[in-house]
């Protein structure tokens, strides 16, 4: 079972294990962005109302709307 961004907690980390089925046009944004598949991401912030989302990913900060950000399959890292 894969988690989602919103399931993390600021400081988590997750690996990426692959992209939800949606419109393509997300996944090649995502991709774009360095988001591939085995990338570890670490959760910096959330907003208040949980839109935009800040993670670190390849040793920079990254925000996404949680819209793409929920595109993405993680697993947790222990």
């Amino acid at each position: 079972m894969s988690d989602k961004i919103k399931d993390l907690v600021i400081g988590e980390e997750a690996e990426v294990v692959g992209y939800d089925s949606g419109p393509s046009d997300y996944r090649s944004t995502l991709l774009s962005m360095g988001l591939t598949k085995g990338t570890v991401i670490k959760l910096l912030k959330v907003a208040p109302l949980g839109d935009p989302v800040e993670i670190e990913v390849r040793g920079f900060k990254l925000s996404l709307r949680k819209g793409e950000a929920n595109n993405l399959l993680l697993r947790r890292r222990k």
